[in-house]
């Protein structure tokens, strides 16, 4: 599992670990390591022109370090530095003395660079880069230069990942100890480009702030039936969704929860006749939802239009529910918070923001913020779509989808995620971890479905098997 820590525990175990080390062992640690990621960058170090955009500070003093082993190593390296009164002075000293420079034409310098290292701001920046550096920046971005981050881009924020003016856009970032929530979380996550972590000691805490799942974790969480189980044993999920108008999304949601891991599915709503269609082996009923039968868990909202009435006797069940599109706009917050049984709240961006009177933009650049937000204003496990998909629940670490592609960016899509993390519920999950688990799956789906082309909201549906093999390595 990938962990990240916010800037504050981070400093506290470098503080903890200096404290033991030699002075200036901790940076000499993090500025080889620096080093040989960009020497594989590069292949071929001898001759290599190699800029240092070097700010104030430790991320100035690991860029400098990094280039005087660098040009030790016969890398033509030149550093520009933002504030000569203020830079590193060890780190000035050893790059001199391994025969760097400093620039005195940054603009020709950058344009003749096959790397640049950015070291202008580290990990406790704040806002957008000053005039200065922000024109360097883009200079660096217009040349061929391979942009490289120390730790994090500069002038993305460390801890929500957000971006609040000009920065640094990298081809590669490396970062050390740990990662940073910024680093995982867009829109800084796409600035970062890719990111390679180093080792350098530190001691975490066991409760990181972010974290993100990797196959290992999801196999271990994905139900597996045993010898003795049943249909009913293995769970049932409750599908209240569709209208005479939208009936495609009770068969989209019905598609994702047969393949969720639930062993029977019951649908309520109107739109049974095409469900049966398409699925046979579902268990249809008029309703209410409330006389439907038992289940384990419910799925609520996906085309359900106005049926106000659904969503009241779904969330009076004492089963968890998930509750998606329509049932969002349905759903009364102190309902909500009064539920006794979990909930899962699945809201895109622009839903979030009209459950949190904000504009879907406001969600959109501050993604972290937004989704504690909604967890703690409706006291639930909330899954906040787009392009870094996150869970939230209060007490745990907030979870970071790392699958997906921008092709799942299409009608029904959120259906058949809804009937997907619906079925995990029924099987047994907790509300985080179906959330995630069921966002890992459908992210991976529908990256091996599109395969670089346009895909629809069934094939992704009917790639979750595939998805689920690859997994668990089957």
């Amino acid at each position: 599992m990938r962990t990240a820590f916010r800037v504050e525990t981070v400093r506290a175990a470098e503080r903890e670990l200096m404290a033991r080390l030699p002075e200036g062992a901790l940076m000499q640690r993090a500025a080889a390591g620096l080093a040989a990621a960009c020497a594989e960058l590069l292949g071929r170090v001898y001759g290599s022109r190699v800029v240092l955009l070097v700010g104030s500070g430790d991320n100035g003093g690991d860029a400098l370090y990094a280039g005087a082993r660098l040009a030790r190593r016969g890398a033509g390296v030149a550093a520009v530095l933002l504030a000569p009164e203020r830079t590193h002075e060890g780190g000035l000293r050893a790059l001199l003395a391994a025969g760097g420079r400093v620039s005195a034409a940054p603009e020709r310098d950058l344009a003749e660079a096959r790397l640049v290292l950015d070291g202008i701001v580290g990990i406790g920046g704040r806002g957008g880069l000053r005039p200065e550096a922000a024109r360097l920046a883009a200079l660096a971005a217009e040349s061929r230069a391979f942009v490289v981050a120390v730790d994090l881009p500069s002038g993305v924020e460390a801890d929500s990942g957000e971006v609040r003016g000009p920065a640094v856009r990298a081809d590669a970032t490396v970062t050390f100890g740990t990662y940073k929530p910024g680093l995982l979380v867009d829109p800084a996550q796409e600035r970062a480009g890719a990111v390679r972590l180093i080792d350098i000691g530190l001691e975490l805490p066991a409760a990181a702030d972010l974290e993100a799942l990797q196959y290992a974790d999801v196999a271990a969480l994905l139900p597996v039936p045993g010898a003795e189980s049943d249909k009913y044993r293995r769970g049932v999920v409750g599908i209240a969704a569709g209208s005479e108008r939208y009936p495609g999304a009770a068969v989209l949601a019905v598609a994702g929860a047969l393949r969720g891991g639930a062993g029977a599915v019951r649908y309520v709503g109107p739109a049974a006749d095409a469900v049966i269609d398409r699925f046979p082996e579902t268990l249809v009923h008029s309703g209410p939802p409330s006389k439907a039968g038992r289940v384990q868990a419910w799925v609520v909202g996906p085309g359900l239009g106005d049926d106000a009435d659904r969503v009241r006797d779904v969330l009076a069940a004492d089963v968890p529910v998930l509750i998606d599109a329509d049932g969002l706009r349905l759903a009364d917050r102190a309902t909500v918070r009064a539920r006794t049984a979990p909930t899962l709240l699945t809201p895109h961006a622009g839903e979030a923001a009209a459950l949190l009177g904000t504009d879907r933009a406001e969600v959109e650049s501050a993604r972290l913020t937004a989704v504690r937000r909604l967890a703690e204003e409706y006291g639930a496990t909330v899954l906040l779509k787009g392009s870094t998909t996150l869970v939230a629940a209060a007490g745990r670490p907030v979870r970071v989808n790392p699958t997906g592609t921008s092709w799942l960016a299409t009608a029904g899509s959120g259906d058949v995620l809804s009937g997907l993390a619906g079925s995990l519920l029924a099987a047994g999950l907790d509300t985080v971890d179906a959330a995630s688990t069921g966002a890992f799956l459908h992210g991976l789906a529908a990256r091996l479905a599109a395969r670089g082309a346009p895909v629809g909201a069934q094939e992704v549906a009917e790639a979750v098997p595939v998805a689920w093999r690859e997994v668990v390595g089957g």
